[in-house]
């Protein structure tokens, strides 16, 4: 008797289905998917803002003199100090005007670190109760500065109704830097803003 090997292997109509239902889970997924990538920026740029003040106040106590960290609207040399701006610099001395300058302890204003709002996160913005955080060589900022991180292109925030996770970055006059959720109402939730 002979034996009839039988074709191992996916017809077509198989296929077909396969890629029907992979293309409904695809398309079902996509506004979760462009939600999460809005709200990595937000998070992205808002955690580098904290490493950058941490960076600012740590200069501060290392060097036993004042750092600052400045937002800034471009790393040009056209910069300007602006509660608005993506950008900043954490520099010994007023970067206005300078923000071009490379890092150094030798040259005028004395940069220690910069980054550009168009660093990964392009779409955040951010506003703060001053464009300027000065920590003195004990590590206090002497008064309290509030930076909100939103993303207006991606919708509101979730505080008010929206999708997008805003983050918020408070500055104690102590020094202490801390990022917080402003959505989040449970007062024994440790996320949640003063």
């Amino acid at each position: 008797m002979p034996r009839h090997s039988r074709s191992r292997g996916f017809t077509i109509v198989e296929l077909l289905v396969t890629i029907t239902v992979l293309g409904i889970v695809l398309m079902l997924g996509l506004p979760n998917m462009s939600a999460w990538l809005q709200n990595t920026q937000i998070r992205t740029s808002a955690e580098a803002m904290v490493s950058g003040l941490q960076l600012a106040r740590t200069e501060a106590l290392r060097r036993n003199r004042q750092a600052r960290f400045n937002v800034v609207d471009t790393l040009d040399a056209g910069c300007n100090l602006i509660a608005t701006g993506g950008s900043w610099v954490v520099s010994m001395a007023d970067p206005s005007g300078k923000c071009n300058v490379d890092p150094s302890d030798t040259t005028d204003p004395f940069i220690v670190q910069k980054r550009s709002g168009q660093d990964s996160s392009q779409n955040v913005a951010v506003s703060a109760s001053a464009s300027t955080v000065l920590f003195n060589g004990l590590g206090s900022a002497g008064a309290p500065v509030q930076f909100d991180l939103t993303n207006p292109g991606g919708g509101t925030c979730q505080q008010s109704g929206g999708t997008m996770r805003c983050l918020q970055i408070n500055v104690s006059a102590s020094g202490s830097v801390r990022m917080c959720d402003p959505a989040v109402g449970d007062a024994t939730d440790p996320r949640k803003c003063p």
